[in-house]
């Protein structure tokens, strides 16, 4: 059996002359009639492969034979590639391994997808056959950068004095933010393990057990409805230190951001990190991780609304709402349908009741409003509009009148969305922020804020006579 001396992405232009032998999957087949080129692929990159009948027919003849994703080793001589034939995308695009010997190790149906045309193809599809989803090289980039990350993160805490402390997977159900996934006692009837929300219970006892600092990569669990940034499982890492206060916590691990970013992607991240309040934060972007790459400010034009004819905008402020908006650069090129059927029905599915909007024209060497509803706005008011969003020409304002909650809800995805649909940033730049001074409750719009404790202390009651005769019949608890 032919046993490998190299992998696929490490030959170079100083290796011709060497003789190996590469194993891996055949990335793609062509057959030239005389000559037949393989791309081979490891998890390392691509190696091309030539097949030479005439100086060696049988494993030219074998070749012939193969397909893509069968699995195989060659032995054979590394070679420069012809002149101009050169492939400057791949590290190995200057050479080529002229085939000597060559073994099928493995032969393979023909998949239900190409792998470079995985971006093509439904994610049930790929999910389906994960296993070669998981061939891609994309794929594959991706689980080694995860490897590099977490092995960054644990050389760091380990340089300064954490202890990597496992904690249990089964325990008792504590309140957290989301319902638990429970996992039925074999030897205790009627009794249920949780799996953690986080490690939170476990790293307050540690604390108080005098650990002083301690540190966890752990797998997360959370019984709630998925999300395009929540799932049921998740890895977060989890830290926990004693006699500290908020700026050491921030110090501390914006070095080991900026140590990753550097090591990783080879991009220098900027410290100290910038910070912003909860409330500006939620104020100007209407969300707690705003995307900093643009500048595209939510704006409160409540007292400007409610001075206005608009019944839609004057009801909402006389309801204790607020009348809130963005204005987007060039957006004036959304014509009435896309807005109405585009952009109206996005913020529907964020629970807008619906979407104002103004087109941003000058008219006589003047800018002003442009809308089916301008009437009801005085030019005063028009004018005070367009200052207070410093809107331009061919801008588009947008603009939600409901509860704070409710506009902040719908207009920080759109501000978004608006801001990718625009190209109103780089996708590859990268802008970091701390948010600092977050509330301790949030405000029950449903029911007064008494009730609303009132209630939570009946559950953290009736928890603990859960618990309580839990413990009597010496079970680990619901």
């Amino acid at each position: 059996m032919l046993k490998r001396t190299h992998n696929c992405g490490q030959l170079r232009l100083e290796d011709a002359g060497k003789k190996v032998i590469l194993a891996g999957w055949v990335h793609s087949y062509r057959d030239h009639g005389n000559l037949v080129f393989f791309d081979l692929r490891d998890r390392e990159g691509l190696t091309q492969l030539v097949f030479n009948p005439e100086k060696c027919p049988d494993a030219h003849k074998l070749a012939r034979t193969v397909r893509t994703e069968w699995v195989i080793a060659a032995q054979g001589v590394v070679g420069p590639r012809g002149q101009g034939l050169e492939n400057p995308k791949l590290p190995t695009g200057q050479i080529e391994v002229n085939v000597e010997q060559m073994e099928i190790l493995n032969t393979a149906k023909t998949p239900p997808f190409e792998i470079d045309n995985a971006d093509k193809t439904a994610e049930e599809t790929r999910l389906a056959s994960r296993y070669i989803d998981l061939r891609r090289p994309q794929m594959q980039q991706r689980l080694k950068i995860r490897h590099r990350v977490t092995k960054l993160a644990r050389d760091y805490y380990d340089k300064l004095g954490f202890w990597e402390i496992e904690t249990p997977m089964l325990a008792k159900s504590t309140p957290e933010g989301a319902r638990d996934f429970l996992v039925p006692s074999r030897l205790m009837r009627n009794c249920f393990y949780a799996l953690p929300q986080s490690p939170q219970l476990f790293k307050q006892i540690l604390m108080v057990s005098g650990v002083d600092k301690y540190f966890q990569i752990v797998r997360c669990f959370r019984d709630e409805d998925p999300r395009a940034d929540r799932q049921a499982e998740f890895t977060q890492i989890d830290v926990e230190m004693s006699f500290i206060d908020t700026n050491d916590v921030i110090g501390l691990h914006e070095v080991l951001i900026a140590k990753i970013w550097k090591e990783i992607l080879g991009i220098e991240v900027k410290t100290p990190i910038r910070r912003m309040t909860y409330k500006q934060a939620a104020d100007d972007y209407g969300i707690d991780r705003p995307d900093l790459r643009f500048d595209m400010k939510l704006r409160d034009i409540s007292d400007i609304a409610k001075q206005s004819t608009f019944k839609v905008f004057t009801s909402a402020v006389e309801k204790g709402g607020i009348v809130k908006g963005l204005c987007a650069p060039g957006g004036g090129k959304y014509s009435r349908s896309d807005i109405e059927k585009t952009l109206t029905d996005f913020v529907g599915d964020y629970g807008a009741k619906g979407l104002a909007w103004f087109k941003v024209k000058n008219e006589n060497g003047k800018s002003g409003l442009n809308s089916s509803i301008t009437k009801f706005f005085s030019q005063e008011q028009q004018q005070q509009i367009i200052e207070r969003f410093v809107a331009k020409d061919d801008d588009l304002i947008l603009i939600i009148a409901d509860t704070e909650k409710a506009a902040n809800k719908a207009l920080a995805p759109l501000r978004c969305k608006l801001g990718k649909d625009l190209n109103l940033y780089d996708p590859a730049q990268f802008e970091f922020v701390w948010i600092v001074d977050f509330p301790l409750f949030e405000w029950n719009q449903d029911e007064h804020f008494k009730e609303a404790g009132t209630r939570a202390v009946r559950v953290l009651l009736k928890g603990a006579r859960i618990r309580r005769s839990a413990a009597r019949r010496n079970c680990p608890g619901p």
